[in-house]
């Protein structure tokens, strides 16, 4: 009974740091995605995609954005 409570500690331990490496090297994969979008787009040179800038991106790189900005924001009504 011993070895299985200590095999699913380690399976647990294990798998955990498995996933904070994965979704550690996933969000270093969107920043650079987001920084190659900000270059190409960014017409001003501000930083951030404003509308205009975002109306003009092409649709594969628009849905990357939407994805890497939590989907489309809407507007808030007063």
């Amino acid at each position: 009974m011993k070895r299985i409570i200590i095999a699913s500690i380690v399976a647990v331990a294990l798998t955990t740091g498995f996933a904070a490496k994965a979704a550690e090297k996933g969000k270093g994969k969107m920043e650079e995605v987001r920084k190659e979008l900000i270059e190409k787009y960014d017409t001003n040179k501000d930083g951030k995609i404003d509308k205009d800038e975002a109306e003009k991106m092409a649709p594969e790189d628009k849905a990357k954005w939407d994805r890497l900005s939590g989907g489309k924001k809407k507007k808030k009504s007063e």
